[in-house]
Order: structure tokens, then C-alpha cells, then sequence
């Protein structure tokens, strides 16, 4: 059980198509040859352009087949954990679905009823019962090792960014290992888990070296800026790597990608043979991660311009603010947390929704393409913007005092991730909104 989706394909301005790597490949003709018998989906349930009714009927599929499920997954983990969140919406019309024989009025591709029709063939009142009685208990940890028993692992990419969803996943899969296979990115594949069952925390990666040519940019963490204004950057072979260090990875491929700079932080953690092996440590410049968007510091900050511009029409000024990933809802969305006062006075303005709701959309309309395509195929949520009552941000600063920064050296942090900090920032909050348009693929004009 693998779910995989596919992503609208888009022109570019000379007119060319543009479509994600995974979705070419879902495409192509290899791998409906060679690798769709191998999934409990039906090629037409994952080239169905609709992602609910594809969600659906893969979700169906795979609870029809539940003896036959030995790996469950997902490319990524955020992805196999809004899957679990769309079941808790669903699972009793499923249900309805395979005690009737029949699928729901709400699948309207015909592709996926098609290819509903040759499993789904039948009413199965009994496989519907076991469902239920699964469902309806207490507690839904370990909720996929019941239905699928046969499972032997959790296959998703859980490294890096995707690392916040490992509890989620933990609690619901009863015990499963989580795998995370391979290092890829839209470059090629570039490595491989020769460890696949040690813990998320633990896992490395080995470059393949006829997959590219790597060089490494060495990064000193407590330093990156400084290294960075360097005219002179030493450029280090696979085999001269350091364990220990930090890397940003260069590659030179056969498709005519000429060291070029990938954007991943990797840190060499020991040898396979003579091979170095490296573990993920973060993006380059990467400032909110949800999905498989990077969001700059700089392009949140640009974007929060464009807004304060807006806002400023209606004599309201932007006192500070920061950032959070939100994954308590599925799918994880961004929170901007919003400190405003009218123009001349230091008291809390009265805020009018669908001023902050365009807010919003400006923001997100401000963002990089990946997020914005991520929002329209419905991988992350609406952008929020929290707003906190007058004085948030100096308790903040009293906070940070308290654990040792110093007042004059002491700049709000643009995005929260310590618990303790972002409770105080929930403890204040006075009102939420959330964009209520799509952000379009064109980014917003300056």
C-alpha cells in the first residue's frame, strides 16, 4: 500500500510543460509496466487529478486487499499522516462502501470507477464489521498494524523536515519500523539507506557515486554566514570528506547539471566500506518547512512587506511578528503570529476579518512556487495569521532574558519552534484567521 499522487501539470511562459519529478515518473511507461502491480492502487486512482476522490479510492482499495498490504507508505511522511486524518473523516462511509458492494455517489472520475468496479465487485458485510469494530474502539494507537496485519514496516521519507511527523506516525502504526529508503531530490537519486531498519533519528544515507558527480562546500554551523561572504570556497572531493562535518552538496549530473548547488546541509557520520556515509541535517537557508516546500527567511520576510503595505492603508501598523509550523491539523499549514496597533496609539485596533484574511493570501501569494503549487494539490493548509494582544513580544524578549540572552544583542526569532516560547505566543492570542483564496502559480507582483 504506497500512496502516491499526482500534481496538475502547468505551461510554462515559453509554453513548455512543467510537472514535479514524482509525477512524470507516475506518468511514464515504466512504471505502469513494471512497478503499478506492486501497489494496492490502481494506476487510475493515482493519476486521478483529484486528490480526495484519489485519497478515497485508494483508501478503498487498500482496505479490500488489507491481507494481501506487507509495507504501508508514503513518498513522504506528512503525506501518510494526513492519509490517517482523511480516514478518520471517512472510514464509516468505506465501510458503506464494501458492505454494499458499492461505491459512493461522490466518485465522479471515471477512471477510478473503472477500476473500482474490478475490485469492488461484491458486498462484503464481514470485511466491513472487522473495520468497524477496529474504528470504534477507544483508542486508534496502532490503528495500522490492525488493519493491515500482514504490514512489516513504514515506508516514508521521515528525515529532515519531514522529523516532526515521527510521533504522529509512531502512534499509529503500533511498533512498525519507520523507513526511510533513499536520498533523492529532484537532481536524481542519491542515496541509499544500507541501515533501513535502524531509528529515524539514526539514519544515514550512502551517495552513489555513478548517480553523479559530488563535490562538498564545507559549512561551519556557528559560522555559515561569515564562510559564506568568502570570495574563495574550498571545494571538497567525495573521498577527502571529514567525519564530523558539515557539508552543503554540489552535484554534476549526465543531464547537464554542472556543480550545481542541491541545497541540502549534510553531516558525515561514518564509512560504508570506503564510502562515506552522510546524514540530513537541514536545507540550506530553509526558515519553515511543512511539506516538501523550503520557505526562506527572506521570501517570509518579503512577502510580510507586501502585507504590512496593505495593511497600512487602513492606518494599522505591524509591531512585530513571527513564524510556526501548525501540524496539530491535517494538512500542516504555516502561522504567522501578529502583533498590530492603529497608527499614533499603542492599544489593540479593532480588526476587521477579511482584512487579515487578505493579509494572508498576500503572504502566501508572496511565497515560493513549491509552496504555492503545494497549497492548490491541497498538501498544505490555508496560511493563519494569530493575533496577539499589546505586549506579547516584549514578554517574549523577558522570556529569552530569562534564559540567558542578552537585551542588547537579543532579535526576535522569525520562526518558533521551543514549546515554551510558542505557548506564551498561544496564551495571547486575541484572534485567528486563515487565507480564504488559493494562491495562483504566478507569484504576486512587486
Amino acid at each position: 500500500m504506497q500512496l502516491l499522487f499526482v500534481r496538475p501539470e502547468i505551461k510554462a511562459p515559453s509554453g513548455l510543460p512543467m510537472r514535479s519529478i514524482l509525477t512524470s515518473y507516475l506518468i511514464g511507461k515504466n512504471f505502469e509496466k513494471h512497478e503499478s502491480s506492486l501497489h494496492t492502487s490502481p494506476i487510475a486512482t493515482i493519476l486521478c487529478s483529484d486528490s480526495k476522490q484519489s485519497m478515497y479510492c485508494q483508501m478503498l482499495c487498500a482496505l479490500l486487499q488489507r491481507k494481501e498490504v506487507v509495507c504501508v507508505g508514503s513518498v513522504f511522511g506528512s503525506t501518510l499522516v494526513q492519509a490517517i486524518r482523511f480516514f478518520e473523516d471517512y472510514w464509516k462511509e468505506l465501510c458503506s462502501n464494501i458492505r454494499r458492494g458499492q461505491l459512493s455517489a461522490c466518485i465522479s472520475d471515471t477512471g477510478c470507477i473503472n477500476s473500482l468496479s474490478m475490485i469492488l465487485n461484491k458486498p462484503n458485510p464481514e470485511l466491513a464489521d472487522l473495520i468497524e469494530d477496529i474504528c470504534n474502539a477507544k483508542s486508534w494507537e496502532g490503528i495500522i498494524k490492525k488493519l493491515w496485519p500482514g504490514t512489516k514496516c513504514i515506508d516514508a521519507i521521515v528525515t529532515g523536515s519531514m522529523a516532526q511527523y515521527i510521533p504522529m506516525l509512531e502512534f499509529y502504526c503500533g511498533g512498525l519500523p519507520l523507513v526511510s529508503k533513499y536520498y533523492a531530490s529532484s537532481e536524481g537519486l542519491l542515496g541509499i539507506n544500507l541501515k533501513p531498519l535502524s531509528k529515524p533519528c539514526d539514519t544515514c544515507y550512502t551517495l552513489v557515486p555513478n548517480m553523479a558527480y559530488f563535490e562538498f562546500l564545507p559549512v561551519h554551523e556557528n559560522n555559515e554566514e561569515e564562510r559564506s561572504k568568502k570570495e574563495v570556497i574550498e571545494v571538497v572531493d567525495l573521498v577527502n570528506v571529514k567525519l564530523g562535518q558539515c557539508y552543503e552538496l554540489v552535484v554534476t549530473t549526465f543531464i547537464g547539471l554542472y556543480r550545481y548547488k542541491v541545497g541540502d546541509i549534510l553531516k558525515v557520520t561514518g564509512y560504508h566500506n570506503n564510502a562515506p556515509q552522510f546524514q540530513f541535517v537541514r536545507r540550506k537557508d530553509a526558515f519553515l518547512s511543512i511539506d516538501s516546500e523550503k520557505t526562506a527567511e527572506d521570501e517570509l520576510a518579503e512577502g510580510i512587506l507586501q502585507a504590512k503595505l496593505f495593511v497600512g492603508q487602513f492606518q494599522l501598523q505591524l509591531v512585530d511578528y513571527t513564524s510556526a509550523v501548525d501540524i496539530s491539523l491535517i494538512p500542516g499549514h504555516c502561522t504567522l503570529f501578529w502583533e498590530l496597533k492603529m497608527e499614533g496609539s499603542s492599544k489593540s485596533p479593532e480588526l476587521s476579518p477579511s482584512i487579515i484574511e487578505e493579509c494572508c493570501y498576500i503572504v502566501e501569494q508572496s511565497l515560493n512556487f513549491v509552496y504555492r503549487a503545494s497549497r492548490m494539490g491541497n498538501s498544505i493548509g490555508p496560511l493563519e495569521i494569530r493575533m496577539v494582544k499589546h505586549g506579547t513580544f516584549d514578554a517574549l524578549i523577558d522570556f529569552s532574558v530569562s534564559k540567558g540572552s542578552s537585551v542588547s544583542q537579543y532579535k526576535t526569532p522569525r520562526c518558533i519552534k521551543l514549546e515554551e516560547a510558542l505557548k506564551i505566543l498561544n496564551s495571547r492570542v486575541v484572534g485567528r484567521y486563515f487565507s480564504q483564496q488559493l494562491p495562483g502559480y504566478k507569484k504576486l507582483n512587486k
